[in-house]
């Protein structure tokens, strides 16, 4: 039985989640330019479409597709092909910098148990500065150095990665530097599930 999507009393980007999704993206929360545009990673200067595009990670997607570049309306397209998306908090802001912690405290556990439902093989988290929250108040993870790359910590039986925040904010992350991270998700995939992707 497929579980009813969660829903919210206030205006955000869907959450794009079905059972035995092999990737799920998950956000810290919905920009305000993506919200306007119902798209995640809507602004034209962020790197995850461009990235995306260019990695091994998306091969099979664009060549079903037969496009070589993939942008934000795609985003719910990529059901179809076992991939998600999502954010640790689903309020709005300008920036992540105008979330507090209490903020993180509420909407952590509540990903925590969209993970337990649907069940994907990995989520991979856009930058620590989502998944530190995420593990310590959605997971009660001990406290720990975090660094990028595959997570000692699971959300039940879904493996967590994490690749650098995409947003221009993060100005010493280049477009290159994004492929290549997930380039190497990709390959942490096909350990894990060889003919996902």
């Amino acid at each position: 039985m497929v579980p009813e999507p969660e829903t919210y009393p206030f205006p955000t980007l869907p959450d794009y989640l079905a059972p035995h999704l092999v990737l799920v993206f998950v956000g810290i929360n919905p920009g305000l330019y993506s919200l306007e545009r119902g798209h995640y990673f809507a602004r034209p200067t962020s790197r995850f479409w461009p990235a995306f595009s260019r990695s091994i990670l998306s091969t099979r997607i664009r060549a079903a597709l037969g496009r070589d570049v993939l942008g934000p309306g795609d985003d719910g397209r990529l059901l179809a092909f076992g991939i998600g998306f999502t954010d640790v908090v689903k309020v709005p802001s300008r920036n992540a910098a105008g979330l507090r912690r209490a903020d993180f405290q509420e909407w952590a556990p509540r990903l925590a148990v969209r993970l337990r439902t649907y069940k994907p093989i990995v989520a991979c988290f856009h930058g620590l500065t989502g998944y530190r929250p995420f593990a310590r108040y959605g997971l009660a993870g001990p406290g720990e150095r975090w660094s990028l790359g595959a997570q000692p910590l699971r959300a039940d039986g879904t493996r967590l990665f994490v690749v650098p925040n995409p947003s221009p904010a993060n100005a010493h992350v280049r477009l290159r530097d994004q492929i290549a991270w997930y380039d190497r998700l990709a390959k942490y995939l096909r350990r894990l599930a060889p003919h996902a992707l």
